[in-house]
């Protein structure tokens, strides 16, 4: 594993973006439709890029919006439409060019408060209370963010009325009528100048919705009862103002550790690549707050969009995601009254513990394609009590088994964690131990491994055939999977098992690198092993259709 000089060191001055340089781009360069790397381009959440790389600018963001516009229209969804905001420089910029859009196009449009940062949860749970008991008139929702990414990268996704990610039917729509619009220069974009589009939209109370519903899905008595010394770094993001509002709602003794809010995140440590990265479930990010673990019972931190968590232990520092999804899994299903047919739910890159962990529960397990949006359904219906990802993204039901939000929400993960410190009296790292004593201690590893758009291509399509090996780091291979077993959805890629481990590989949707992820219930060596054997397996399958391979990369 290679890891930068600077990882988990403060940012150096050079490191930081020039904002106004970032801002300037934005609306001076043009992309060109031509280029696919300049056209918008949805990958797992929404349209991602920098204006720096022509990849997310007011072109981009112009067409997106009008198309959305057109999808409402197409599809009858008349409601207000919810726009919030995280705190990367580009956010801003490209949610006032959204209003004057969505206004000029008839939509009534809910921002918020005060002008106040908005978490992708926030959008999610507004949604779905509008939409709660209501058949026509639904709302659906903006949020402009590009997660955990370096400060000069900006996002922008869309949530139907189903308050999760957009699907792929969805997203399809939406990009290629944006790309048509790219293409036809922008002639039949509707747009209003921003001070009348502002005049028009409405203000809504997010933190207070939101804040005021929690105790419905997390035990908040149990916490403040307790008296937890509780620790949050925001990153700098978006849940910043949400967790003063926590702390002063329900009495928490809960300091917040940094409440810098900073368009270049000049306060980060930098991640293991040496770039800013807001990300709470990388150790070099999160090396402040593993710092100040001993001052607090249970610590934790959201990315800038607050989707995702990190839990930080006085026992065992920052946990592994993976982890902490396995010990939250163990404990709600125990201590929530979910209906016995409830299932958990996983992504297929995400920790064979969980597997384990279900089964002793006697709960189904629905293993599904990387991306939060194959959960919505359940969570919705009420299906799945709990859908989590590999990369520290998770929601779970209210305590009385409906739905809270259909898209990620690292604060209530890192209430949770609090909760099960409070109701158990050890932290999470303690349950996950207890998990390990008996179901054995996972290995796990993600590498990225460079790859062409024709051999990205090539993997994307792959058929169980085309994997040739019958052994997989000395263990006969029990299945080779190219749809996820718990909704049978094409995975993009390939995931392989034996009784001890396995490997998937699938393409990224916004760089030229194909990931790699293995885990190995037999230790690290077995691991190593089976992440060569995993690279061998795919360059084969890439040299039988090209002729080339690729070279890898690893990342932690």
């Amino acid at each position: 594993m290679t890891v930068d000089d600077r990882a988990g060191k403060p940012a150096e001055p050079s490191m930081l973006v020039d904002v106004d340089r970032l801002i300037g781009a934005y609306y001076d360069v043009h992309p060109d439709p031509a280029i696919p790397s300049q056209t918008v381009a949805f990958g797992t959440s929404g349209h991602r890029g920098s204006s720096l790389r022509a990849s997310f600018n007011e072109d981009h963001i112009l067409a997106t919006t009008e198309a959305i516009c057109r999808y409402r229209e197409g599809h009858g969804i008349d409601g207000p439409l919810f726009i919030g905001e995280d705190s990367h420089a580009l956010s801003g910029s490209a949610t006032r060019t959204a209003i004057e859009v969505l206004v000029a196009n008839g939509v009534s449009v809910l921002a918020s408060k005060g002008n106040a940062l908005t978490p992708t949860p926030a959008i999610s749970h507004a949604i779905l209370t509008y939409n709660r008991d209501r058949t026509t008139g639904l709302a659906d929702g903006i949020v402009v963010t590009p997660s955990h990414n370096p400060p000069e990268d900006g996002g922008f996704k869309y949530n139907p009325p189903n308050g999760g990610p957009a699907d792929t039917d969805i997203t399809s729509a939406i990009q290629g009528d944006a790309n048509e619009l790219l293409r036809s220069g922008l002639r039949s974009i509707r747009r209003l100048a921003y001070e009348k589009a502002f005049a028009e939209i409405a203000c809504h109370d997010f933190i207070t919705a939101y804040v005021a519903d929690l105790a419905n899905v997390v035990d908040m008595d149990a916490i403040r009862g307790s008296g937890l010394k509780l620790g949050v770094d925001p990153l700098g993001g978006a849940s910043i103002g949400y967790w003063a509002a926590i702390r002063d709602l329900y009495r928490l003794d809960l300091t917040v550790t940094n409440e810098v809010v900073d368009p270049q995140f000049g306060f980060m440590t930098v991640d293991w690549d040496g770039r800013i990265r807001m990300d709470p479930s990388s150790p070099y990010a999160m090396a402040r707050l593993v710092a100040l673990k001993d001052r607090f019972d249970v610590a934790f931190a959201n990315d800038t969009d607050a989707d995702r968590h990190g839990i930080v232990t006085g026992s065992g520092g920052l946990m592994n995601p993976n982890h902490f999804l396995s010990a939250a899994v163990a404990y709600l299903y125990r201590h929530r009254n979910f209906r016995p047919n409830v299932a958990v739910g996983k992504t297929l890159v995400s920790t064979s513990m969980l597997d384990r962990v279900a089964t002793e529960l006697g709960r189904k397990l629905l293993e599904v394609p990387v991306g939060f949006k194959w959960f919505v359904a359940g969570l919705v219906d009420g299906s799945l009590g709990f859908g989590g990802e590999e990369s520290a993204g998770a929601s779970f039901l209210r305590r009385d088994g409906t739905v809270w939000t259909t898209d990620k929400d690292g604060i209530i993960a890192c209430l949770l964690a609090a909760e099960m410190t409070a109701m158990s009296g050890h932290d999470p790292a303690v349950a996950y131990q207890a998990l390990t004593n008996r179901f054995g201690a996972p290995a796990y590893r993600r590498i990225d491994a460079r790859a062409t758009r024709e051999q990205k291509a090539i993997l994307s399509k792959l058929s169980p055939a085309q994997i040739t090996a019958s052994q997989l780091a000395g263990e006969p291979i029990t299945g080779v999977l190219t749809r996820a077993p718990g909704n049978d959805a094409p995975i993009g890629g390939v995931k392989v098992t034996t009784d001890h481990g396995w490997f998937a590989a699938r393409p990224s949707g916004t760089e030229d690198v194909y990931k790699i992820y293995a885990e190995s219930f037999l230790g690290d060596d077995h691991l190593t092993r089976l992440l060569e054997e995993a690279q061998a397996v795919v360059k084969d399958a890439f040299e039988a259709a090209t002729g080339s391979g690729s070279r890898a990369v690893t990342e932690p």
